[in-house]
C-alpha cells in the first residue's frame, strides 16, 4: 500500500486510500476502521467525511470519472484519431503498470450487484462516458479514412472499451503486464486502415 499524502486534506487522503485499497482489494475488500488505520485517524473521523460507505463509494466514483473526464478531454487536443486512441489507451497502460493494476471503474464494475444505486449509477456514467468519447474519435476517424470501422461507431466503441477494461483483468489474473499491451496493439491494426 502507498503511503498517505498527508499534504493533501484528510477527505482526499481518504479517498485516495479508499481508490487504492478498492483498486488492489476490491470494494468490499476493505472498511472504514481499515481507512482509519491507513490515513492515522479514528474510525469516527470517516463517518465524519463520508456517512456510509455508499457515500464514499459514490464521491470516489465520481472523483474518478470527474479527472478522467479532464484527461479525456486533454487527449481530445490532438490531432489524429490514432493518436487520441494511442493516448487513450495510454491511460490505462499505466494503470496496468502501476501498484494497482486495475482501473477503479473495472474494480467497481465486477462488484456492481452488491454496490447500493448511487454508486452503481457513477459506475455506469463512467462506462457511457468512455464509450461515447471513443464514438467520437472513432467516427471521425471513420471520416477521415484514418480508421474503418466493422459497425457503428457506438458499437465499435463499446466493443474497444470492453475488450480494455477485460484485458486488464486477464492480465492481472496472468500475472502478465505484456497481455494488456498485446490488445491495445491488435485493437490498432484492427482499427488503422493502414
Amino acid at each position: 500500500m502507498a503511503l498517505v499524502d498527508h499534504s493533501l486534506s484528510t477527505r482526499d487522503q481518504i479517498l485516495d486510500l479508499a481508490c487504492e485499497m478498492t483498486q488492489t482489494r476490491g470494494y468490499n475488500g476493505f472498511s472504514f476502521r481499515d481507512l482509519a488505520a491507513g490515513v492515522g485517524i479514528r474510525s469516527a473521523s470517516i463517518h465524519y467525511h463520508f456517512p456510509t460507505k455508499a457515500d464514499l463509494g459514490r464521491a470516489m466514483a465520481r472523483r474518478y470519472r470527474e479527472r478522467f473526464a479532464k484527461s479525456l478531454a486533454e487527449i481530445g487536443a490532438r490531432d489524429t484519431a490514432r493518436a487520441k486512441l494511442e493516448a487513450y489507451f495510454d491511460i490505462f497502460r499505466r494503470t496496468v503498470t502501476s501498484e494497482q493494476g486495475v482501473c477503479l471503474g473495472a474494480m467497481m464494475a465486477s462488484e456492481a450487484l452488491t454496490l447500493m444505486p448511487p454508486v452503481q449509477e457513477e459506475i455506469r456514467q463512467f462506462f457511457l462516458e468512455n464509450e461515447s468519447w471513443l464514438a467520437g474519435v472513432l467516427r471521425a476517424g471513420a471520416e477521415s479514412g484514418e480508421l474503418r470501422l466493422d459497425g457503428s461507431a457506438e458499437d465499435v466503441a463499446a466493443a474497444v472499451f470492453s475488450a480494455l477494461q477485460g484485458a486488464m483483468v486477464v492480465s492481472r489474473a496472468r500475472t502478465d503486464k505484456s497481455s494488456f499491451q498485446h490488445t491495445c496493439d491488435w485493437l490498432l491494426r484492427s482499427l488503422s486502415t493502414n
